[in-house]
């Protein structure tokens, strides 16, 4: 991490912040114990330079790993663009269809929703997954027809949803409402006949965000858990001073004695 080149660059806070994370997990894996953990994020937050946060990970393992050791990295990843504008192509779609008789057919990750998705199951079923994919228009339409099978198109959140299709002994699921759509979001149409079967629509973040909200809740309890050492740390520490009082005392009133 730390070559010539880079040792002597200038750390930034993001930087410091990253090395601070890691030993927080040492602290947490027993790695550790509470003076070094003090001594080492003490020294991360003064750091200036890639060269003085270099040691202070080399000997820890990466956020979650076992072996072998490896260095923090402070090389920056190109930021991803945000917002729903930027999935909002224009063009003709990826895909217009699907169709499943006694198969399965499924459209998942990066693709393109066309303005209009037509898609047939019997005696199958089809998975629509939205949630990483970009729309030909502001408003789309998926026409699924299902005999004896059934579809499942989800959504992210944000995105709103209006079912209009008609079922016969089958049935058109409703997602649950998670509040207004999103601005600039895109308007998603679910129409269709559905006979002895279904099309299931729930909503769901994608697999980035789950691991992003998992590893948030990591941190908090990582967190929970250094504000009840800092606490316990506090008390001892109160503790001992008491007792100094008490012994210091003792021995005021000992010596007076005499």
């Amino acid at each position: 991490m730390t070559d010539d080149a880079t040792a002597d660059l200038r750390a930034s806070d993001a930087d410091r912040e990253r090395v601070a994370e890691v030993l927080r997990d040492a602290l947490a894996e027993g790695r550790l114990d509470m003076e070094e953990f003090e001594e080492r994020l003490e020294a991360a937050y003064t750091a200036r330079t890639y060269g003085e946060l270099a040691p202070l990970t080399r000997d820890l393992p990466a956020s979650g790993a076992v072996a072998p050791p490896a260095p923090v990295s402070f090389v920056k990843g190109p930021v991803e663009a945000g917002g729903w504008a930027s999935r909002i192509v224009g063009g003709e779609g990826s895909s217009t269809g699907g169709i499943a008789i006694m198969s399965g057919f499924e459209r998942k990750g990066r693709w393109t929703v066309p303005k209009r998705f037509n898609c047939f199951a019997f005696w199958g079923g089809g998975e629509i997954d939205l949630r990483e994919a970009n729309f030909a228009d502001h408003e789309v339409e998926i026409n699924c027809v299902a005999v004896m099978g059934g579809m499942q198109v989800i959504v992210p959140p944000g995105v709103e949803v209006v079912v209009r299709g008609i079922g016969v002994m089958g049935g058109f699921e409703h997602p649950r409402d998670d509040g207004p759509p999103e601005p600039g979001a895109p308007r998603v149409i679910i129409g269709g006949f559905a006979f002895w079967g279904g099309v299931g629509v729930e909503r769901k973040v994608t697999r980035a965000e789950q691991k992003r909200l998992k590893e948030q809740r990591r941190q908090e309890k990582l967190e929970l858990r250094q504000e009840r050492h800092e606490l316990l740390r506090a008390r001892r520490e109160e503790r001992h001073g008491l007792l100094r009082e008490e012994r210091e005392e003792r021995e005021r009133r000992r010596d007076g004695g005499h």
